[in-house]
């Protein structure tokens, strides 16, 4: 199977099964409920869900097992994204194609929406049934550590702080919290869903490492080469918020030269000789070269 067929019946069976996870209707404000589904549903790569479900896969175990954690993943990335485009931090109009939550429904509710969609990712894992209770609670730390001040939040608080000099490693850092470590969940816990065994599991850890960080740095190079038709949103934004990206740090031919070796690390990482993880290594490959 190619791997554009494959993205493309992973997340119609994503996408077709997301709606079950939210809360029932009527059981939370309506205007809270339409901001939380503005954004989830707002279309996107699906990337995050689709490697848990890939992971899970690959290790032996099934895609309904893994579709709470997958919602769950991303709940938690939705959230994010809805943080993140606030005038209190990137201040973008546009995000998927669409006008930012905030944009729509105002600051106050698309901070709720987000705060709705994080806390409700854990209620999520915690009722999920299919999992078993040692591998649910796995998995709720994963995310926690994930998101938290570890992860996510630490490197939006080290992005707010800003880099007023060249610094590379600060740079690494501060995108392996913000962007890596979500990417690196999500590829576990699709692994921790299927009982994979601890050499495997530390095989794809090492393997979403290298693969988070190709991520961000083609996400810098679509920044100043993408149009906002491409990437669904307006392009140029770290320019004119003058944050040091791979591109501004290490300029556009040696970040492309970066991309394309983190993604050979990530697909070198994968358990030799076993064709059961060749869907991640062609997600790897799909990862580091595109285009939007």
């Amino acid at each position: 199977m190619k791997i554009t067929e494959y993205l493309a019946q992973r997340r119609e069976f994503f996408e077709r099964n997301l709606g079950r996870f939210l809360p029932p209707a009527g059981s939370c404000p309506s205007l809270l409920r339409q901001a939380m589904e503005y954004s989830l549903f707002a279309g996107g790569k699906r990337l995050r869900p689709i490697l848990t479900l890939a992971a899970a896969e690959c290790c032996g175990g099934s895609l309904d097992r893994a579709l709470a954690p997958a919602a769950a993943v991303e709940m938690i990335h939705t959230y994010s994204l809805i943080h993140d485009d606030l005038p209190a931090m990137d201040d973008d109009d546009l995000r998927r194609g669409k006008p930012t939550n905030h944009r729509v429904f105002g600051e106050g509710m698309a901070i709720l929406a987000g705060d709705a969609l994080l806390t409700h990712a854990f209620s999520v894992l915690a009722r999920a049934r299919e999992l078993d209770p040692d591998q649910a609670l796995a998995i709720i730390e994963e995310l926690a550590v994930a998101a938290g001040p570890q992860g996510m939040v630490a490197g939006q608080a080290l992005d707010i702080q800003g880099m007023e000099r060249r610094d590379p490693a600060l740079l690494k850092h501060m995108h392996a919290c913000k962007t890596g470590e979500l990417l690196k969940a999500a590829v576990r816990i699709g692994a921790i869903s299927a009982g994979a065994d601890a050499g495997t599991l530390e095989a794809l850890t090492e393997y979403a490492a290298s693969l988070g960080l190709a991520y961000q740095i083609v996400d810098d190079i679509l920044d100043v080469t993408a149009t906002s038709a491409e990437m669904g949103k307006n392009p140029g934004s770290d320019a004119r918020m003058h944050k040091q990206t791979f591109v501004t740090v290490y300029g556009l031919e040696e970040a492309e030269k970066m991309a394309a070796a983190e993604t050979e690390a990530a697909v070198a990482c994968l358990p030799a000789g076993r064709q059961e993880f060749h869907i991640l290594r062609e997600l790897a490959l799909y990862i580091g070269r595109r285009r939007n």
